[in-house]
């Protein structure tokens, strides 16, 4: 995750190298370190080092690196010449490289040569079937293609072996939201609860599905999770106080209200939220009200 800090390092020269004030290496180094893409920018002054040869001369070994960096930016960009010219350069270097194949690979899926793609794909991986890049490779190409059954069996498969990448797996549960697969997508936040407790994202988003599958039970788990994204965020989440409210209305309605517990935490949620409202969109605390009225809590 990028920090603020960070941020505000890289806006300082984007800024500064857009400007003509130099620092396109560190620029693109940092993009490079962050794993941000920022294709147009990277292709746009990545090429301006490349074609300079004083500058290119300049980098030592790390020209093979910007080359590569600038192939992956074209490929964004449907820059496909300029993806091409940069990965012969590179196959003439490393002329049996696995990292140079991939990009080959990727070629071949933006011309939209998904047989040719897939075919130099499984080749890679029959030579190395823990490389995480390429396995990631055929769920996007399998996205690209509109094939989203295909994409949630080849992340299903690769989160067989690299059952940590928390990425992969918020991606299959952001999918199977997607497809109203609610239960499949609370397996995957259950298991991103447990690799990272303390991110409450992930608490939020298992708290909207099981709120979405409803059901008394599933309504107050729903609720506790409410409540811990409300604890781990300092009491900041809007979404979370919301969701307060709405779990303790419907459970209210399946108990026919003889929760009284539930109702006071709901009220307190909902005297934060309009204590929120009230210093931040002051105009808006009446349809609040009105809202918070209809919940009858």
């Amino acid at each position: 995750m990028v920090t603020k800090t960070e941020e505000s390092k890289l806006q300082e020269l984007e800024t500064q190298v857009e400007n003509g004030g130099g620092g396109a290496w560190e620029y693109l180094s940092l993009v490079r370190k962050l794993k941000l893409r920022r294709s147009d920018k990277v292709l746009k002054h990545g090429l301006a080092i490349l074609n300079d040869p004083k500058k290119r001369s300049n980098l030592g070994p790390d020209e093979w690196t910007l080359y590569e960096q600038v192939a992956i930016a074209a490929l964004d960009c449907q820059s496909l010449e300029v993806a091409k010219d940069c990965i012969k350069v590179l196959q003439k270097k490393f002329p049996d490289s696995k990292r140079v194949g991939r990009l080959e690979a990727m070629l071949l899926e933006a011309k939209g040569s998904w047989a040719e793609a897939e075919k130099a794909y499984s080749s890679l991986l029959e030579e190395n079937p823990l490389d995480q890049a390429i396995s990631m490779r055929r769920v996007a190409m399998a996205k690209a293609r509109g094939d989203i059954l295909g994409a949630i069996d080849w992340l299903n498969k690769y989160l067989e072996i690299f059952m940590a990448d928390h990425d992969a797996w918020r991606e299959l549960a952001e999918i199977y939201v997607s497809l109203q697969m609610y239960k499949q997508a609370a397996f995957c936040y259950e298991e991103l609860i447990l690799s990272q407790p303390m991110i409450p994202l992930h608490h939020l988003a298992y708290a909207d599905v099981l709120y979405t599958i409803g059901g008394l039970e599933n309504l107050q788990t729903a609720k506790k999770y409410y409540a811990s994204t409300i604890e781990l965020t300092g009491g900041k989440n809007t979404r979370a106080l919301y969701g307060i409210c709405l779990c303790t209305s419907a459970i209210g309605q399946l108990t026919k209200g003889k929760n009284s517990e539930d109702k006071e935490i709901a009220r307190l949620a909902a005297a934060a939220l309009e204590k929120d409202y009230k210093q931040s969109s002051s105009d808006k605390v009446s349809l609040l009200g009105s809202a918070l009225k209809s919940l009858k809590l």
